[in-house]
């Protein structure tokens, strides 16, 4: 369920909690393919399951970017803050890709208010995401996105 905060104000009033965490999402080797296709990047472990399947991991795996990018479908599951002008990335610190994604993982998201900060152009939020792999215990990737958001004015 989305959790919903009303204003910026009471978003950035949980520094420190839980925001939620996401429903399971199944990688399939259709959306690696097209990711390969969209990036350009054909690694062989990636695309070529019979290759991948004498490989180190017996299968193809998802790229790292691809994990990476799902965060957005994460957060939009998780939560909501209304009452803004604006909301956009600014970027992402301490991205790293714990363990492999093998096609057909199901993978979902938690994600953590762990800071903020009034700046020139709104408040620089700060959002840890650990994406877990369903049977490991091991994240698949953990990252902290950075976001500037500002609030609709009174």
């Amino acid at each position: 369920m989305t959790r919903v905060f009303d204003t910026l104000d009471e978003f950035t009033s949980v520094v420190g909690e839980e925001l939620g965490t996401s429903s399971w999402v199944t990688v399939r080797q259709e959306q690696i393919d097209r990711f390969a296709e969209a990036t350009g990047d054909r690694h062989w472990i990636h695309v070529d399951p019979q290759r991948a399947a004498q490989g180190p991991f017996g299968t193809t795996i998802a790229h790292g970017y691809l994990t990476l990018s799902l965060l957005a479908a994460f957060a939009e599951e998780i939560y909501r803050v209304d009452g803004l002008a604006t909301s956009v990335h600014y970027g992402a610190d301490k991205v790293r890709f714990c363990a492999p994604v093998p096609v057909g993982s199901r993978l979902r998201g938690t994600a953590t208010l762990t800071d903020t900060a009034e700046g020139r152009n709104g408040t620089r939020t700060t959002i840890r995401f650990e994406v877990e792999r369903e049977g490991s215990d091991q994240p698949a990737l953990v990252a902290d996105v950075l976001l500037i958001m500002a609030a609709t004015p009174p």
